[in-house]
């Protein structure tokens, strides 16, 4: 895992940062400068002066910062898929794959270890708190047809695929699937700073009792 790299849509970037020791610095401080300070406060600029570089030097790579949110979006998209592809991997129960992908989401952000260079940990709260800001923009079409979410959007599908495995007649189950991974997230977040929107304070084993629940139910009563 900690070695392991990928491969990412090339429209997300100018200059592939995986391609030098610079491009690297600009991914990993710039990560951890936005789960700093948020997207909002965040600055090439700032960027920049903090690892010794200059600010026509980070653009050299990225277009502005919301693409490199984007690139480390779809690095977490891409570390999901790899990890979803092992947790369902020998898994005759389409129940149980997707508990294994439910565990798997509820709990990511206890991983201590590194995925295409970067701390998985930082990489997941960042997700947790700033990803919706990658899609919800005038933008997001123009990004769609570039590609800029097409690991989300594969991610999304796989996890639909199974879902049919376990209701073939489920009308909804890329609106189901997608709405879970947002909700897992947006639970996390309340839990930490709006916690009168939540049941489930930190607790990983509620959160993930609540969307077993919540997603087995819908497709087992579902009636076409």
């Amino acid at each position: 895992m900690e070695q392991l790299q990928v491969s990412l849509n090339s429209n997300l970037y100018l200059k592939d940062p995986k391609s030098t020791e610079l491009g690297e610095r600009i991914v990993q401080r710039g990560m951890e400068m936005i789960d700093e300070v948020g997207l909002e406060q965040f600055t090439f600029r700032k960027l920049a002066n903090d690892i010794g570089t200059t600010e026509t030097s980070v653009y050299r790579y990225f277009l502005n910062k919301h693409r490199l949110l984007l690139y480390l979006t779809s690095t977490y998209y891409a570390w999901l898929e790899y990890q979803l592809i092992i947790a369902t991997s020998n898994v005759p129960s389409a129940e149980e794959k997707l508990k294994n992908v439910i565990n798997l989401l509820v709990s990511c952000d206890q991983e201590t270890s590194s995925f295409n260079g970067l701390n998985l940990k930082v990489l997941t709260r960042l997700v947790i708190s700033e990803s919706s800001k990658a899609y919800l923009t005038k933008q997001v079409d123009t990004g769609n047809k570039d590609g800029l979410f097409s690991g989300y959007k594969r991610l999304v599908n796989r996890l639909a695929e199974i879902s049919l495995e376990i209701n073939p007649d489920y009308q909804y189950p890329h609106a189901l699937m997608s709405t879970m991974i947002e909700g897992i997230h947006h639970q996390k977040y309340f839990a930490d700073h709006l916690p009168a929107l939540t049941d489930h304070g930190a607790t990983v084993d509620h959160l993930e009792t609540f969307y077993q629940n919540m997603v087995l139910s819908t497709l087992a009563n579902n009636h076409v």
